[in-house]
C-alpha cells in the first residue's frame, strides 16, 4: 500500500437514530476555573474574564456545559455571583486541585512556593498528601460547597485523583463522575500511560488509574479521559499537543481539524458510546482561546441540533454511563484518514481488561501499543503520599511503541512464513474493512498485497487473529513483538503457551488459547506469536 490518504472504510457510515440511542456520542463541554496562577501577570482578573467570557459565549446555544470550581474559586465571591449567571441545564462541579486556602483550612502545613497554588504533583493534587489529609481536604471542600450552593457537587474533576479521595467522594458525598487527564508522557511533570485510552472507565479501589475488572474491586464512578486526543499523533513522546484544546491551533484550534477530529468520532464505530471534553481551563486567558472555542462551540451546536452527538454535563454523562455499564463495556476509537495527509490510521481497542492501538503507517500494519488491566495492583501512592514534584502511573505492558522504542522501532508486525522459516512482512493492499461484530467486539478485515486476508477480531478478553493465502488455504504466519531492551528487560521467561513479564512492580501474563498458536523466543530476544494450522492465533489478555 502506497504511503496516501488512508481510509477506513465502515459497513455503514450513517448511524441510525436506534443506534444513536444504544451507541451515543457524548461531548462534555468542560471548563475549569482556578482562581489566580502564579505564571500570568494579573492573573485573578485575567482568569476571572475568560470564565465570564465562556459563560457569555456558551449561554446563548442552550448547550449544556460544566463549570468545574477549585477551592479558591469557588470561595470568591466574584465566582459566586458570576455562576448565578449560569442556565439551569449547566452544572458547577468541583475541580479537585489542592490550592493553598484548602490546605491550611484542613490543618495542614502548605509545602508550596508563596503562591496561593503551585502546579507541582506533590502539592497542587491529591497524592501528595496522607490518606487521612485526603479525606479531610474533600470534607472542607464538600462543607463550603454546600454552604454556598445548597448541594454537595455531582463531579469532580483533576489530572488526577487518587483512589482514597474518590472512594471518599463517591461514598461520603455521592459524586457520580469524575475525569482525568488523557495519556501522555512527561508533560507539565504528569505521566499516565498505558490506560483505559479515551472514553471512561471504573477504577481500581486500589489505584484510580487502573481499570478494575470486577463491580466489588471497583469505585462506582466513571472516570471520563479529558482533552480529545488525537488519535494518530497524541502518542507518547511528541513535540507539541493534538489535542482538542482550543489553543492549540495546529489541532483544537484548527477548524479543520476540528471537523476531521468530530466527522471521526461521530461516524466510525464505537461500540458502546464514543466520548469527549471540549472546553478549556481559564489559565490561558480568553485571547488564547477564544477563536478556536468560538469555532468549536459552533460546531458543537450545529451537530446537537443535528442529532449527531449529544452534549451532557460531567455529572449527566456519569449518570448515563452508571445506568447502562455496571462494569467498564469495551469501546472503540476508529479514524477514518488522515488530517496530515501522511498515509497513516488508527483503531484504539479497550475493554476492561486491555487496550490496544493498532496504526497503519506508510504502507505497514502494526501493533503500536497493548497494555493488559490488573485491580489488583496497588498505586505507588495508594496509603503513602506522593513525595516528587512529579506523578508517574501507569499499567501493565506487552508491548509498548514509546517507552520500549530504541534503536530499534518498538511493536508487533504480522510476517509471512516461508518454507525455510524466513520472515516477510504481510503487506496491506488497500484500506481495511472495521466494524463492529456485536456490542463488545470490534472487527478489521485486512486484504493483503500478496494476496489473502488478515482477520481481527478484538474481543473484551482476547484478540483473534486469522490469515487466509490468496487460494484460501491458511497462510503459515506470525506476530513479531520486537521492543529493544526495554522488553527484553521486561520478559521473565517465553513458553509455548504463555509469556511472562514484569513492569510496574507486579508480574503478569499474556496467553495463547490451547491449540490456536504458539509463543516462541528467537535469538534476537523478541516474541514471536506463531499461527497454528489453521492460520490461528487466540491471544488472551484477560479473564484467567
Amino acid at each position: 500500500m502506497k504511503p496516501r490518504n488512508l481510509a477506513i472504510i465502515t459497513l455503514a457510515m450513517a448511524m441510525s437514530a436506534a443506534s444513536a440511542a444504544e451507541s451515543p456520542r457524548i461531548v462534555n463541554l468542560y471548563n475549569f476555573i482556578r482562581n489566580s496562577d502564579y505564571r500570568l501577570n494579573d492573573s485573578e482578573n485575567v482568569l476571572l474574564n475568560a470564565t465570564r467570557s465562556q459563560i457569555d459565549l456558551i449561554k446563548p446555544t442552550g448547550l449544556p456545559a460544566t463549570w468545574a470550581l477549585q477551592y479558591d474559586a469557588l470561595i470568591n465571591p466574584k465566582y459566586q455571583e458570576l455562576l448565578k449567571q449560569i442556565p439551569p441545564n449547566h452544572e458547577i462541579g468541583a475541580w479537585w486541585e489542592i490550592p493553598r486556602p484548602l490546605v491550611e483550612k484542613a490543618g495542614v502545613k502548605w509545602r508550596g512556593h508563596n503562591h496561593e497554588w503551585d502546579s507541582a504533583a506533590n502539592i497542587g493534587f491529591s497524592p501528595g498528601y496522607t490518606p487521612d489529609e485526603r479525606r479531610r481536604l474533600v470534607d472542607i471542600y464538600m462543607a463550603d460547597f454546600k454552604k454556598i450552593y445548597g448541594k454537595y457537587p455531582k463531579s469532580a474533576g483533576s489530572w488526577f485523583i487518587d483512589e482514597v479521595t474518590l472512594d471518599h467522594m463517591v461514598k461520603r458525598y455521592g459524586i457520580v463522575a469524575s475525569c482525568n487527564c488523557k495519556d501522555q508522557i512527561g508533560t507539565d511533570g504528569y505521566t499516565l500511560w498505558g490506560g483505559y485510552w479515551n472514553q471512561a472507565y471504573y477504577p481500581s479501589k486500589l489505584n484510580a488509574y487502573m481499570p478494575a475488572q470486577t463491580a466489588a474491586g471497583g469505585i462506582a464512578v466513571p472516570v471520563f479521559r479529558m482533552l480529545g486526543s488525537d488519535p494518530i499523533y497524541q502518542y507518547g513522546r511528541v513535540n507539541g499537543m493534538f489535542t482538542l484544546e482550543p489553543v492549540y491551533g495546529n489541532s483544537g484550534g484548527s477548524e479543520p481539524w476540528a471537523r476531521w477530529f468530530f466527522r471521526n468520532m461521530i461516524e466510525q464505530p464505537a461500540l458502546a458510546f464514543a466520548y469527549t471534553q471540549a472546553g478549556q481551563e481559564n489559565s490561558f486567558g480568553w485571547d488564547a482561546m477564544k477563536t478556536g472555542l468560538t469555532m468549536q462551540v459552533a460546531l458543537l451546536e450545529k451537530e446537537s441540533k443535528a442529532g449527531r452527538i449529544r452534549v451532557m454535563t460531567l455529572a449527566e454523562a456519569g449518570a448515563w454511563f452508571k445506568s447502562r455499564h455496571p462494569l467498564t463495556p469495551p469501546t472503540a476509537v476508529v479514524c477514518i484518514d488522515d488530517w496530515k495527509n501522511e498515509g497513516r490510521g488508527t483503531v484504539w481497542y479497550n475493554s476492561r481488561f486491555y487496550r490496544m492501538n493498532l496504526l497503519w503507517e506508510k504502507g505497514a500494519l502494526l501493533i503500536r501499543d497493548i497494555h493488559r488491566f490488573d485491580e489488583k495492583i496497588v498505586s505507588v501512592t495508594h496509603d503513602k503520599p506522593l513525595t516528587a514534584n512529579s506523578l508517574t502511573y501507569g499499567t501493565l505492558p506487552v508491548m509498548d511503541g514509546s517507552l520500549w522504542s530504541d534503536k530499534q522501532r518498538a511493536a508487533a508486525v504480522p510476517v509471512a512464513i516461508g518454507p525455510d522459516n524466513a520472515a516477510s512482512a504481510l503487506v496491506p493492499d488497500g484500506p481495511p474493512v472495521v466494524r463492529e461484530l456485536k456490542s463488545t467486539d470490534l472487527g478489521i478485515t485486512q486484504p493483503l498485497a500478496a494476496g489473502g486476508t488478515l482477520h481481527i477480531a478484538l474481543r473484551e478478553t482476547s484478540a483473534v487473529f486469522s490469515c487466509q493465502s490468496a487460494d484460501g488455504s491458511p497462510q503459515r504466519w506470525a506476530w513479531d513483538l520486537t521492543g529493544g531492551d526495554a522488553q527484553k528487560r521486561a520478559l521473565k521467561e517465553v513458553t509455548p503457551s504463555r509469556v511472562t513479564y514484569h513492569g510496574n512492580n507486579s508480574d503478569y501474563e499474556i496467553r495463547i488459547d490451547a491449540g490456536s498458536g504458539t509463543f516462541e523466543q528467537p535469538a534476537d530476544g523478541s516474541i514471536r506469536i506463531l499461527a497454528d494450522s489453521k492460520g490461528r492465533i487466540i491471544l488472551k489478555l484477560g479473564g484467567f
